[in-house]
């Protein structure tokens, strides 16, 4: 198997970003309904509900026994379920029920005998507000029995006479704590098979409240109801849910189209273009039709920078490579032809000298070649990083050629780039000059933009205006007969370049020639 069936077959499935972004939406749309499914919610507001309102219900009538049975006893003393509050002004019971911590207790304990009768006058007192309680069922369908101080019920429909002093809501009443739970709901027989879908249906809650004078219990008011059931619920607010359903479904396609046109479409289409890219298509380096946000505004603008400088690159090296073996094969040649002729022919001794010259000399041409190649090569290397005066560079260049006059003038600003380079650039262009009979050169600084701009200017020959364009091109030269590479100022250009410069030849310049150095500066770097 070779190397790319086996990196594809060892390739495992990913998901696509659309498949993903679907996902990740559909998740989002299905958070209201989970959020109800599994935290409960909205059965939590029923049960809360239902507990306040039994609250309110014990409340009332456990003021109704308290005052038939001590019509001058002190207000009740309940616990204080907001801390802080003024207890002699309010004691409130605030429902605090919850279906996702509390869990549901068993269902409730049957009655049990009583170990004494009730006292008569409590017995009064149930069957006294017994038509209370039955119209508090018939509108509330609240249960409420009436139990005296010992737990005993002494009011309500059923379990007259019996003891609910073991169940442990009652046994917290009876010692003056108000009491709320959640107990499973025995099922009346029939119920419909719709209600068995609702969980409110399953859990009753049982309130049971002390009725209390100053410290002491007279009794206990003992209420129980079914919540109401979600689905019911559900169903009579059926519009509004498929309106919020609608609502909730717009803004996930609304998300989508957004997220689509701002990641999933540019990220598709930087796919493609790096895939057409790579088959060498340059039309791909065409703007993208959809940029997306503004992060792949930027990696589609460096992606084609990049394709860009890579396809530039590539051109370069085809170019070079070209006219490399171009400037190689003459003095092959050469050497070759000398060779052959000095092997098969008969030659006197000053023809087997000049032979012998001509090939010296062509060797010498090729070491000279290939001394260039490596100054280029190092050239387009990683730049020295440092910082340089121009004014000294130009005194340092101008002491090795005395036979050169310099002068500078402008900004004193530092380039940043070291001293040797700076050197070379500036030594290149003063050996141009003296190459074209120049004797004086003139350096003019400033700063441009953050950059000190070096017009670099002779009294030479000039350049014809033919060779003004092709100047930077690698071999070439006019000075070929006098052993001119034509590689000086390629070298130079590679060196700025590498550095953060440009260099451009000055054709407004008159008098001789004029190159314009852009270099970044010191302080600004």
């Amino acid at each position: 198997m070779s190397a790319p069936e086996a990196g594809k077959a060892r390739r495992r499935w990913r998901p696509r970003l659309a498949l993903v972004l679907a996902a990740a939406l559909t998740l989002v749309a299905a958070l209201p309904l989970a959020g109800i499914y599994v935290f409960r919610i909205y059965e939590n507001q029923l049960v809360r509900a239902t507990e306040g309102e039994l609250i309110a219900q014990g409340a009332a009538l456990a003021a109704m026994m308290r005052a038939e049975l001590a019509p001058d006893g002190a207000a009740p003393a309940y616990r204080l379920d907001a801390p802080g509050e003024d207890a002699s002004r309010f004691t409130p019971i605030l429902p605090d029920l919850d279906l996702t911590g509390d869990g549901l207790l068993p269902r409730r304990p049957e009655a049990r005998p009583a170990a004494a009768p009730p006292d008569a006058a409590m017995l009064a007192l149930g069957a006294k507000l017994a038509p209370v309680l039955r119209d508090l069922q018939r509108v509330t369908l609240a249960g409420a029995r009436l139990l005296d101080a010992r737990g005993v019920v002494v009011g309500g429909r059923e379990e007259i006479g019996l003891s609910l002093a073991h169940v442990e809501e009652v046994a917290r009443a009876l010692n003056g704590e108000p009491a709320r739970v959640l107990r499973r709901r025995v099922p009346r027989p029939g119920a419909p098979p719709l209600y068995s879908l609702s969980r409110g249906t399953t859990a009753r809650v049982f309130v049971a409240l002390p009725v209390m004078a100053g410290e002491r219990v007279l009794g206990v008011v003992y209420l129980s109801r079914t919540p109401a059931n979600i689905v019911k619920h559900l169903y009579e607010q059926r519009a509004r849910l498929a309106l919020a359903a609608a609502l909730v479904l717009l803004a996930v396609a609304l998300a989508g189209a957004i997220l689509h046109r701002a990641i999933a479409s540019p990220v598709k289409h930087l796919v493609a273009r790096a895939g057409a890219l790579a088959r060498g298509d340059r039309a791909a380096l065409a703007p993208l039709v959809t940029h997306g946000a503004a992060e792949f505004a930027r990696l589609a603008d460096a992606q084609a920078a990049m394709a860009a400088a890579l396809y530039r690159r590539s051109d370069y090296l085809s170019t070079f490579a070209r006219h490399v073996s171009h400037e190689l094969k003459s003095p092959l040649t050469a050497i070759r032809g000398a060779a052959e002729l000095m092997r098969e022919a008969d030659m006197t001794a000053q023809e087997r000298d000049r032979f012998l010259a001509n090939i010296e000399a062509d060797a010498a041409r090729l070491d000279g070649l290939l001394a260039r190649l490596r100054e280029l090569a190092r050239a387009e290397l990683a730049p020295q990083i440092g910082a340089a005066a121009p004014r000294e560079a130009l005194a340092r260049v101008a002491r090795a050629r005395p036979a050169l006059t310099t002068q500078f003038r402008g900004a004193q600003e530092a380039v940043a780039m070291a001293a040797e380079p700076l050197d070379i650039v500036l030594g290149q262009l003063c050996d141009n000059a003296l190459s074209h009979g120049a004797t004086r050169v003139a350096v003019v600084a400033s700063v441009e933009n953050g950059r000190v701009a070096l017009h670099v200017a002779d009294d030479g020959a000039g350049v014809a205006p033919a060779h003004r364009a092709r100047l930077f091109e690698p071999f070439f030269t006019t000075r070929r007969e006098s052993g001119g590479a034509g590689m000086g100022l390629a070298i130079l250009r590679a060196l700025i370049e590498a550095h953060g410069g440009s260099i451009a030849f000055d054709a407004a310049h008159e008098g001789g020639a004029a190159f314009r150095v852009f270099l970044p500066s010191a302080t600004t770097a």
